[in-house]
């Protein structure tokens, strides 16, 4: 079989009992290891290891070097062939080959010249296994030749004409570098109108009177030999005009509206454009079929020169550069092509096989055009080499079938086309060799605790050997967590513990036989500095002392280091290092600073650090203490694009130590005068690292902070202004709605300018249909927060992303989200519209959902329109406004709560999306069953006499179904407020006028009254009032005959004009009023009416009517109504009560079309709609009247 590599590495889980920790190394290209034992007795086909480059381009004034290195066992012998030809280094006595080498060095310096050793060399390296050869290695010695000798006229032309000055330098090897400077070597100054292009020329968009001068000279610099030569002086004379007519773009270079340029894959793509005109023409670039690529771009000279690097097949296509000024633009097409000298696939890699087994060796390459592929053996095309019986070539490939010893041999795969080629030698190794292990015997790993463990089992051996790991002598099974293997047998321990040490065996086999090594690891404590130096503050002359005790392990040795500020101590008797201290004695100024101890073993380091403040010696009075000083002497140092060194004197900590330094910056360009929080540092540092951000023009300032708070903030530091970049984030919040049907709203927030990363901020806007196979469509907006996409599907979705870029380039790819364009109204109704009358006011209402397609925007809900249209009793028709529910999502049943019971309703459904509202379904009617009524409209007591009251009301203003009768329900109340029986009576419901009877004179009676459908009875209304006073049982007289009026008349007018009546009346009159005072004054007392308890006490519960909503029985209040001789409570003049109007509930919580119901009919939102109020219904009671004045009891 074939060896091939084995996987990167592979985890073997704990627990499997024996666990055997496997290599299995699969090798596709195999190595053999150089290591010296395997060496001395291991065969390998020679390999080249270092030639010289293909273009060889040598310095004629030095030795010429052609390098050839190869490796192999037994060691190659190398020889080459020059121009095709064997080249017999012996008969030329320049030419020497380095011993044990097939490096040639020609001796050119002696004697000779460099044009004789001109060439294409090729180098080959053999030995009993196969040979290999190098590149063909091409030759030449560079050339810097002078300028041919010219004569140059002065140049005179007008203020505002554009110029060229030519330079054509001498063709060298290699091409020269081009530079302008004048006499004094000081390189001319170049502008977007002046400017060198590519060819060297010095090209003029329009000339001033300043550009006038003798010395524009040309230089070509030679790298190669380190020589510069010179043009001769160009002068040029610029005459002022008076008026300068300004004229559109035209281009100097190139000429005409379309040119081709072709390049390399792998190379830089240049290409130029230079315009003349006044004023001066600024240069744009686009590439007409895409977009140029990120990242790549560049643009050089005044963005006159575009350039892209890395160029591949897919930047080829047309390029515009756009000449542009006030009076015009013009532009120049270019065709650019780019071919591809070959690059490897898969370039094709050694094969170390086993005698009888299989492999091939693959070749593949692309280029364009298309490379041809060709295979060599041993340096020999393969058509003439000697045939091989294992070997079969198949294109690109070459496949070996149970190969022998003799199928050892070096092929090599040539890939050309007329752009260049490739050549890879790769060897076939056929070997027998039992496993070898390269790892010593007995190595001791040391590790530190919890760190990685990496044990060492170097092998080699054909077939490959496969790898087993064992710990402890006798091979006792691994009972870890998790092991690592590696490819090149290495065991690894992630995390360490105290009990991995041990011994371990790595055991190779193959079929030839086995081998296997032992090595041991021992895991040690880690070192910890356990008691670390303190800041510490001294005054001058004073001694300090920092202690820093270290644990360790054991078996190491650490050794303790003393640093002052990174450096060592200074070699002064004053510091004095013992076993765990540092002393320093008289201390002076200079003695501050930061001192760090660092404890160091074998395996591990640790360090600890301290802060030495020095002060003067305190005065004799108490010490103040405040905040510090401020910080000052701010430097700006190592400044770079993204961060800078700032660095600070601290001020007097002012006998309170400094805790930490508070960093601020401000951004002049963007913010000034605006100051922001850069960042903390330890108070024992004085220089701060700092992050910028491009495009800023920062200045720092510092504060010191102590134990009593902030110091004030230092000067600011000098300015820095950072590179511009592209920007490094993209907008935020963006989002695609439309705002109509046939448009994309895409918004976003945008960068500030501290985000912008550099000047031109704009944004990209992409946008594609989401399901749909569209490429991205896009544009670049100013810094604005919107774009509107026109001529859109109606709500369709949209996939969208924002970019953010600048003049420097684009931000990073932005994250993609969805939205949808704009919404038109639904163009279905909902269908099959069914009602379910629940009870007399709450019905339920289903429907089938709309098709999804037919809604054209995000579905909101559904809504109900419903109207009342009649009362079924015919008695009471009118029109009320319509109603609106609205069900959210999609939803398709729900509840109508608060109908009128006995009522004909309409309704019809509508879908709703974000626009609005589709057609509605066919109206749905509907009638609700009969209910309570409500309490009658009015009740009024008139006509009292002695024995008799008469009622009269009005019906109730909702009767909620056809009434049947109505219930009076009435019972006395004595002098001591105690309730008598209760009568009831049933009344014809086409009564409006009833009379009692046969009632007691002089007598208070309570009255109940209410109304009833079929569905039951109504809310009740109460009434009081008093029976009149039988005047002649007040004179002592008999009461007279009911029929003799007369007669009773004509008595009283006699017994009235006797004296003794008149006394005794005065006498009743006195009594009466002493009683009113007394009542009067019980009741501004706060005497109450005890009415409640007394009709608890004869409560009759067939006097207590139903509440309507929950079935309980109801209770009287302690309102005024049951509270006859509370001061203030008056019985009105015509004792009419009359129910207050209540409106409907619902009505009165509405909002819109927002009310909203649960199915279950409960209230989650309101009504919409208006309508005028009308009487409150249900089986609320009617406020009762006062009580009949106290004097009608005695009148």
């Amino acid at each position: 079989m074939q060896l091939e590599i084995m996987p990167r590495k592979k985890r073997l889980p704990a627990g499997r009992a024996p666990l055997l920790l496997l290599l299995c190394q699969l090798v596709r290209a195999l190595d053999v290891p150089l290591d010296s034992k395997l060496l001395e007795d291991l065969v390998q086909p020679p390999t080249i290891t270092q030639q010289s480059p293909k273009d060889y381009i040598i310095d004629p004034r030095e030795n010429i070097v052609i390098q050839c290195e190869a490796k192999g066992k037994p060691p190659p012998s190398f020889s080459w062939t020059r121009n095709g030809t064997h080249f017999d280094i012996e008969k030329d006595p320049l030419v020497t080959m380095k011993p044990g080498s097939g490096t040639l060095t020609i001796n050119i310096m002696s004697e000779g010249k460099a044009e004789t050793y001109e060439g294409v060399y090729q180098c080959t390296a053999r030995n009993e296994r196969g040979a290999a050869i190098s590149n063909n290695i091409v030759v030449r010695p560079s050339r810097s030749p002078l300028w041919t000798k010219e004569k140059l006229e002065p140049i005179t032309l007008r203020n505002g004409q554009s110029l060229i000055l030519p330079c054509r330098p001498p063709l060298g090897l290699p091409p020269p570098i081009i530079f302008w400077m004048d006499n004094s070597f000081q390189r001319l100054p170049q502008s977007e109108r002046v400017s060198q292009g590519l060819n060297g020329d010095l090209y003029f968009s329009n000339v001033l009177p300043e550009d006038t001068r003798e010395d524009y000279i040309c230089y070509a610099r030679f790298n190669h030999t380190q020589t510069i030569q010179q043009k001769q002086p160009i002068s040029v004379k610029v005459i002022s005009a008076k008026s300068n007519r300004e004229r559109p773009p035209t281009f100097l270079t190139p000429e005409g509206n379309a040119s081709h340029k072709e390049e390399l894959r792998g190379n830089v793509l240049s290409l130029e454009c230079i315009a003349e005109g006044l004023p001066t023409p600024i240069i744009y670039w686009i590439k007409e079929d895409g977009t140029l690529p990120i990242n790549r771009t560049f643009y050089k000279n005044f963005k006159k020169t575009l350039q892209i690097i890395q160029v591949s097949e897919a930047d080829s296509g047309n390029y515009q550069c756009i000449a542009k000024n006030p009076l015009g633009a013009i532009y120049h097409t270019i065709s650019v092509t780019v071919k591809a000298a070959p690059y490897w696939i898969m370039a094709p890699q050694n094969l170390v096989l086993s005698p009888g087994e299989d492999g091939r060796l693959i070749c593949r390459a692309n280029g364009n055009p298309k490379p041809r592929i060709s295979w060599l053996s041993n340096g020999v095309p393969i058509e003439i080499a000697p045939d091989d019986p294992s070997r079969n070539i198949d294109g690109d490939t070459i496949i070996f079938s149970n190969v022998q010893e003799r199928s050892s041999a070096v092929y090599q795969c040539n890939a050309s086309n007329e752009y260049g080629y490739l050549l890879a030698n790769a060897f076939v190794n056929v070997l027998a060799e039992p496993p070898r292990i390269l790892t010593s015997a007995n190595t001791l790993y040391q590790v530190i605790t919890d760190r990685p463990a990496l044990l060492d089992c170097a092998f080699f051996g054909s077939p490959l050997p496969t790898v087993e790991w064992f710990k402890g002598a006798k091979g006792s099974a691994l009972r870890e967590d998790i092991y690592v293997l590696h490819e090149n047998g290495t065991l690894e321990i992630p995390v360490a513990q105290k009990d991995s040490t041990g011994t371990y065996t790595c055991v190779a086999r193959n079929k030839l036989g086995m081998a296997k090594n032992e090595v041991h690891l021992e895991i040690k404590d880690a070192t910890r500095i356990i008691k670390q130096p303190e800041y510490a503050v001294v005054q001058r002359g004073g001694t300090v002392s920092f202690e820093c005790k270290v644990k360790h392990d054991h078996t190491l040795i650490p050794t303790i280091t003393w640093l002052k500020d990174s450096g060592e101590l200074p070699n002064d008797g004053r510091f004095t290092v013992d076993k765990d201290h540092l002393v320093v004695a008289d201390v002076w100024d200079n003695d501050g600073g930061t001192y760090t101890c660092v404890a160091n073993t074998t395996l591990d380091n640790v360090s600890a650090s301290a802060v030495l403040s020095v002060v003067a010696p305190t005065p004799t009075p108490a010490p103040t203490y405040d905040v510090p000083n401020p910080p000052f002497d701010l430097e700006l140092t190592d400044q770079l694009d993204k961060s800078v060194q700032l660095s600070w004197t601290p001020g007097n900590d002012n006998n309170s130590p400094i805790t930490k330094f508070i960093i601020e910056y401000e951004d002049a360009m963007h913010e000034a005068g605006l100051w922001h929080h850069q960042t903390e540092v330890s108070g024992m540092q004085t220089t701060a690292q700092l992050k910028l951000s491009p495009y800023v023009n920062y200045s720092f300032r510092v504060m010191a902070v102590n134990s009593l708070g902030r110091s004030l903030p230092s000067e600011a530091s000098e300015q820095y202004l950072t590179k511009a970049a592209e920007p490094d984030t993209n907008p935020t919040a963006v989002e695609g709605l439309g705002s109509e049907p046939d448009n994309l709203v895409i918004t976003w927030k945008p960068l500030n300018g501290f985000e912008s990363n550099g000047p031109g901020l704009q944004y990209k806007v992409s946008w594609r249909q989401k399901d749909g196979d569209d490429e991205w469509t896009s544009v670049v907006v100013a810094n604005v927060s919107k774009y509107i996409v026109s001529g859109t599907p109606t709500f369709v979705p949209y996939l969208i992303k924002v970019q953010a870029l600048n003049d420097v380039g684009f931000a990073p790819e932005p994250a993609v989200v969805m939205g949808h364009s704009g919404e038109d109204l639904p163009m279905v109704a909902p269908g099959n519209v069914r009602v379910n009358v629940v009870n007399s006011t709450l019905a339920e209402v289903h429907w089938d959902p709309v098709p999804l397609k037919s809604i054209r925007g995000h579905l909101q809900g559904y809504r109900i329109y419903y109207w009342k249209a009649q009362s079924s009793s015919k008695r009471n028709r009118r029109h009320l406004e319509k109603k609106i529910l609205t069900f959210q999502g999609s939803k398709t049943h729900g509840m109508l709560p608060g109908l009128e019971p006995f009522s004909h309703y309409t309704l019809n459904v509508r879908v709703v999306n974000g626009k609005g509202e589709g057609p509605a379904s066919p109206d749905r009617v509907f009638t609700t069953p009969e209910g309570v009524p409500s309490a009658p409209s009015s009740l009024k007591i008139v006509n009292p006499t002695l024995d008799s009251l008469t009622l009269e009301w009005d019906p109730p203003s909702r009767p909620n179904g056809i009434l049947t009768e109505y219930t009076l329900k009435y019972q006395p109340i004595n002098s001591t407020h105690e309730l008598g029986p209760l009568v009831d009576l049933k009344i014809p419901a086409n009564k409006t006028r009833w009379t009692l009877k046969n009632l007691n004179f002089s007598t208070r009676y309570k009255f109940y009254f209410y109304a009833q459908t079929a569905a039951g009875s109504g809310s009740q209304i109460t009434e009081e009032a008093v029976t009149n006073v039988d005047e002649g049982k007040m004179a002592g007289i008999p009461p007279p005959d009911v029929g003799a009026g007369k007669a009773m008349a004509s008595r009283q007018v006699d017994i009235a004009t006797q004296g003794w009546f008149i006394g005794l009346m005065c006498a009743v009159a006195l009594l009466i009023l002493i009683l009113l005072i007394v009542c009067f004054i019980r009741r501004n007392k706060g005497g109450k009416y005890p009415v409640k308890e007394k009709e608890d006490a004869h409560a009759d519960p067939e006097i207590q009517p139903m509440k309507e909503d929950d079935g309980t029985f109801g209770e009287y209040s302690d309102a005024e109504d049951h509270k006859p001789l509370k001061k203030g409570s008056r019985t009105p003049s015509d004792r009419t009560v009359k129910k207050e109007d209540s409106d409907d509930s619902l009505v009165d919580y509405g909002e819109g079309v927002n009310g909203q119901f649960n199915e279950d009919g409960s209230f989650i939102g309101q009504y919409s709609g208006k309508k005028e109020k009308e009487p409150a219904e249900g089986n609320e009671s009617s406020e009762a009247p006062s009580p009949v004045n106290a004097m009608n009891s005695f009148v």
